[in-house]
């Protein structure tokens, strides 16, 4: 059995980026270990109109529905309260963590070695054990205070992946476009599990 990669939701606009590689990710037969922070919620109410559910079963059934995958992978749920959950520990051992979309507010935490809930707990476990943190910010402009602390995080190891999309690969939907920036994350860990078509050289054109 793969080790558990943790998917961490911050409450930046993009859900879409978290269904979508939750959806590649399950359909490879993944482990996936999800935290939402408390501003999911409101993002959700926000963007889709949609109330996520709290209790972790029930939200565990909520994002296989929204990725449209009803039983391939596995997937656990974490409240963001809960500071004793396996992915707290740096015992428990993970492939990495992907936070997407990533808000400026937890690039701020986590350049500062806060740990106000499960999700930035989860990430300082990765940053002190020196496993792989893949952060996918998406702001725009971005302040100077941003960028200092996007390189404090890019210093220490952290990928960055901003949620900017290519046109190369000929997209025809704004699933094309996301599915994009997801191959560009999962990239960072070396995993490889969407089909789509990479840059080959000027020769494609």
């Amino acid at each position: 059995m793969r080790k558990p990669l943790i998917l961490g939701i911050s409450g930046a606009s993009g859900l879409i980026y978290s269904v979508r590689i939750l959806k590649f990710l399950l359909e490879a037969n993944y482990t996936v270990d999800i935290v939402a922070s408390k501003a999911t919620y409101l993002v959700w109410q926000a963007e889709e109109k949609i109330k996520m559910p709290i209790e972790p079963d029930l939200q565990a059934q909520f994002w296989r529905n929204q990725a449209g995958v009803a039983k391939a992978g596995e997937l656990k749920c974490h409240r963001w309260t809960d500071i004793g959950a396996s992915i707290a520990s740096g015992s428990f051992h993970t492939l990495g963590m992907i936070i997407i979309p990533c808000s400026m507010s937890t690039i701020a935490k986590l350049s500062s070695g806060l740990s106000s809930d499960l999700l930035e707990r989860a990430a300082d476990v990765q940053l002190k054990e020196g496993r792989p943190l893949v952060v996918v910010p998406r702001e725009t402009p971005l302040s100077l205070i941003h960028l200092r602390n996007l390189v404090t995080l890019a210093e220490v190891g952290v990928k960055i992946v901003p949620a900017i999309p290519a046109w190369y690969h000929k997209p025809q939907t704004i699933e094309d476009l996301v599915d994009f920036v997801i191959v560009r994350v999962l990239d960072q860990l070396n995993i490889d599990c969407i089909p789509i078509n990479r840059w080959k050289g000027y020769s494609d054109i």
